[in-house]
């Protein structure tokens, strides 16, 4: 299937760049540890960039490959971690069917077969896309044992605050850019950065080019997120702006977020407020556990050899 790709694929990348394919050759690239990325590697991480978010697309060639490029390498860092602690980079098969059809569920994919097929027909290895998948499933297991008792929920407050509430509230529809300043980075630098991309790109693009979150190969969206959930800090700054703007950096643990308020309604609570109540907890219980997926992220990699040949 590797060398039907290559043939597929290999006038592409040859508009690409002349560093990444020189007469076919597969090149090393990147080396991460003892971990290699090949071009071979760059042309399938594009094209499945390509596949789960068009927007790849609209970024010059360079930015492709640099954006890809990058991908692969946190890809890496995440997995010479989990091979300390994981015996096998494996899952349960029925557990990684639930899992998927809930990650690319819009791209209609609702079974392992359609999944199979559907990368198939893109020309797409699906083993290296449930490896993909798999590794992000057991860093966030990794993520939980080690961190979960770290979380601090009030649950008595968050008790207090639902039953106060008016028995309608806000819910944004978001969309996030998480990042962090490199040595000798400037804040003020790098959001100008991210702000002329936002501008010129649109933000699912700049979430391409910069977010570190899980979310930037979907283009940074989150989805819809009830007021209730939200913290104090995170409120304050959305309701500054208006439908479609976006926050300046906020601070948060791990990094700098940027929010984009794509839309707003008001909706009715639930009638069951332990349902409602639980609902929150597991939210806030998301969000700080990836704070901590975010710092131990960075912790880690400042231990890693990265070399670009």
């Amino acid at each position: 299937m590797k060398k039907l790709f290559i043939i597929i694929y290999f006038h592409f990348i040859l508009s690409l760049s002349p560093t990444i394919v020189n007469s076919g050759e597969n090149k090393i690239l990147v080396k991460v540890n003892n971990q290699i990325i090949t071009s071979l590697d760059i042309m399938s991480e594009i094209k499945y960039l390509e596949t789960i978010n068009n927007d790849l697309k609209k970024f010059d060639n360079s930015k492709i490959i640099d954006i890809a490029k990058k991908s692969l390498i946190r890809e890496k860092i995440k997995e010479i971690e989990l091979i300390k602690i994981f015996k096998e980079i494996k899952i349960q098969d029925e557990f990684f069917n639930e899992v998927s059809k809930s990650y690319f569920k819009r791209l209609n994919i609702n079974s392992n077969t359609e999944f199979k097929n559907f990368f198939i027909k893109e020309g797409i290895d699906p083993v290296q896309v449930r490896k993909k998948i798999t590794l992000e499933i057991l860093w966030n297991q990794f993520i939980y044992k080690k961190f979960h008792q770290n979380v601090k929920i009030d649950i008595n407050k968050i008790k207090k605050e639902l039953k106060s509430k008016k028995r309608v509230q806000k819910e944004f529809l978001l969309s996030e850019i998480l990042f962090n300043l490199s040595d000798g980075e400037n804040l003020e630098t790098k959001f100008n950065l991210i702000k002329e991309d936002i501008n010129n790109k649109g933000f699912s693009n700049a979430a391409l080019a910069h977010s570190i979150s899980n979310s930037s190969n979907m283009g940074g969206t989150i989805g819809w997120i009830k007021e209730s959930v939200l913290n104090s800090k995170i409120k304050i700054e959305l309701e500054k702006i208006s439908k479609k703007n976006f926050t300046n950096p906020i601070v948060i643990p791990g990094g700098f977020l940027i929010l984009k308020k794509e839309d707003y309604r008001e909706v009715e609570l639930e009638l069951d407020i332990d349902k409602e109540i639980k609902m929150v907890i597991d939210r806030k219980t998301n969000e700080q556990l990836n704070q901590f997926s975010n710092i131990h992220f960075n912790k880690i990699k400042k231990d890693i050899s990265i070399y670009e040949l």
